[in-house]
């Protein structure tokens, strides 16, 4: 992994998509020369060589958008060939509009249709040599793990799932009693062969992840192995970099207090407040027209009679409640009985309802609320004030999250479905915490490019 703006990015992802990059941008220069083959055209180098960027930015765009260089992907979600074709009718559909919009970007139908076909080849074969080389041992972090517990055991069970596993558990030391049983790793007890196996079995990183905090930790042979050159880092840091979260579990007041992130200021709320007006418009005007379709299928299917707005109490930044703004998409009864999460399958969605609550479209409203100020364009999602109160009783630093003004799209809807339970919303907290800590104007163009897989593929909906 690597730092960018505070947020970390995958090696093996960043290698992929400049590639894919370089990939995209010859595509174009030689669909040029398989169209025209030996004749003469009027494109000089240069032109030709503007073009093919902007032919290879749009394909990487909408390549991150639909999630094919997104580092938590599991197998069962990935589906190139559904992600890429997705991707490459978005690309195309966006570059005949820059082409033809701009004169002087303008490139022949028939070269774009060969740069496209070459394109999507030439990604299939670099994918296919992708995933094989993925399987080579010599790109996995080698890591050892000191202690041998239900912590131990949690952190190898994180890395099952995903295409690219970036690391891989070799050993582990044994020092709490709690011995894990897993026939694929090597368990050891006596500290003083550390350096010895970590020699041995070619270890890259030590992590820290004893069940008892009050366990005694052999600091002199960590320090050896410190000195040797093998990086050491605790439980915490470790998931925040590989799985891009804060980890409850192993997080205290004095960590807050210490550990770096957590920077405001008043030129980075500037910053943020510009970059959300500046979105909030572009995305009404592109928007208005699906919200004027979604306003008059509301009022036809409640027959004229029921709002077509839904309004109802938040809680937004430093706890200040706020009047969040939807589409409804439930029956005007839906909470007769009391407030209760929505879950799957709701039978207090509408027909309308559920068709945008898919797509996301129940949240286009709040582009009001992001104009007044309320809320952001990316943050953690806003939450009502019952579920809140009951949160933060039993969810340790619930209201952290609150820190930072909520969003219309967030860190935790990217990488978590949704929730419908307190179990859910402590997973989607540590993500929340792992945004409001590392947030960086880079982090949110992210989030923004990555959304556009949240709506296609209905990630999250209920």
């Amino acid at each position: 992994m690597i730092r960018i703006f505070r947020h970390y990015v995958s090696r093996v992802y960043l290698g992929l998509f400049l590639v894919e990059f370089f990939v995209f941008f010859m595509s174009m220069r030689y669909g040029h020369n398989l169209r025209f083959l030996s004749e003469e055209t009027w494109y000089t180098d240069e032109y030709l060589t503007l073009s093919s960027f902007i032919f290879a930015i749009v394909l990487s765009l909408s390549n991150i958008g639909i999630g094919l260089y997104r580092r938590s992907i599991t197998q069962s979600d990935y589906n190139l060939l559904s992600r890429q074709t997705v991707s490459f009718g978005f690309s195309a559909i966006a570059l005949i509009i820059i082409y033809y919009a701009f004169p002087q970007f303008t490139i022949a139908r028939s070269v774009l249709v060969y740069a496209l076909f070459l394109a999507y080849i030439a990604m299939l074969i670099v994918r296919y040599v992708f995933y094989r080389y993925l399987k080579s041992d010599n790109i996995y972090k080698r890591v050892l793990i000191v202690g041998a517990g239900q912590k131990a055991k949690n952190l190898i069970k994180s890395n099952e799932g995903f295409l690219h596993k970036s690391f891989k558990v070799c050993a582990c030391l044994a020092l709490d009693g709690n011995i894990i049983s897993n026939e694929k790793i090597y368990i050891f007890s006596d500290s003083t062969q550390l350096l010895d196996v970590v020699l041995e079995r070619d270890i890259d990183e030590i992590v820290v992840a004893v069940d008892d905090r009050r366990s005694q930790l052999p600091m002199d042979e960590l320090l050896d192995c410190k000195i040797y050159g093998i990086t050491v880092v605790d439980l915490v840091s470790f998931y925040e970099r590989e799985l891009a979260i804060i980890d409850l579990d192993n997080i205290y007041p004095s960590w807050f207090v210490f550990s770096d992130g957590f920077s405001g200021g008043d030129f980075r709320a500037l910053e943020k407040r510009v970059v959300d007006i500046f979105a909030s418009f572009l995305l009404l005007s592109v928007s208005w027209p699906f919200m004027l379709v979604v306003a008059l299928a509301i009022l036809i299917e409640s027959r004229f009679k029921g709002p077509i707005i839904y309004r109802q109490i938040r809680v937004g930044e430093m706890d200040k409640p706020f009047e969040v703004l939807k589409f409804r998409s439930m029956r005007t009864d839906a909470e007769s009985k009391g407030a209760r999460m929505a879950t799957l399958n709701d039978d207090r969605v509408t027909k309308v309802g559920r068709i945008i609550r898919k797509v996301r479209l129940d949240e286009l409203p709040q582009i009001w609320n992001v104009l007044r100020g309320d809320m952001s364009f990316v943050g953690p999602r806003p939450e009502r004030p019952e579920f809140v109160d009951s949160f933060d009783k039993t969810i340790p630093y619930y209201r952290k999250r609150h820190r930072v003004k909520p969003g219309i799209t967030g860190w935790a809807q990217l990488c978590y479905p949704y929730g419908e339970s307190e179990y859910d919303a402590r997973q989607k907290l540590q993500y929340d915490l792992y945004y409001v800590k590392n947030y960086s104007m880079f982090l949110d163009l992210t989030i923004m490019i990555h959304t556009v897989e949240v709506i296609l593929w209905g990630k999250g909906a209920r």
